[in-house]
């Protein structure tokens, strides 16, 4: 499959949401049976998808994010936002999502060494991404570290006040 990376434009805006929100159900699914769930219900009081909307809504719209979409058979099915910390020479890969459909076919490797090019390019020494532990994860583990990225163990807890 052929597909093609932009620069991100307002007018994707809904098909970014659309693909993300596609793309992370499986994801919310696995974070809600590994988390506590009053923990749960703090972090996503409404419905996780209401939250996540808004946080892509914002990365879209932030000056200090850098957004490309992929493009395949004229349409958007992917996307990946990238922020820059320039006082540690480090690029963050902030965001990453690829339509369910169009998964399993590199869409998200081209993405990732996309934004690795355009960070080395920018000047950045180190690239990082965050993702969860728990297996709605594992892809994007697996993805993260075909790219090379190695992992950083982190022991994050929450509680529920």
């Amino acid at each position: 499959m052929e597909i093609r990376i932009e620069p991100y434009n307002a007018d994707q805006l809904d098909a970014v949401i659309r693909l993300s929100l596609r793309a992370w159900t499986p994801v919310f699914d696995s974070i809600q049976k590994a988390m506590d769930a009053d923990v749960y219900r703090a972090f996503y009081p409404d419905n996780w998808r209401v939250s996540q909307q808004k946080a892509v809504e914002g990365v879209c719209a932030a000056d200090d994010t850098n957004v490309w979409v992929a493009i395949a058979a004229d349409s958007t099915v992917g996307f990946v936002a990238v922020k820059l910390h320039s006082e540690s020479s480090m690029g963050e890969i902030y965001m990453v999502a690829v339509d369910p459909d169009f998964q399993g076919q590199g869409i998200g490797s081209a993405l990732i060494e996309f934004a690795l090019d355009w960070m080395k390019d920018a000047g950045m020494s180190v690239a990082m991404v965050e993702t969860g532990g728990d297996p709605g994860h594992a892809p994007a583990r697996r993805t993260y570290e075909k790219r090379g990225f190695r992992l950083f163990p982190v022991a994050r807890y929450f509680k529920k006040l």
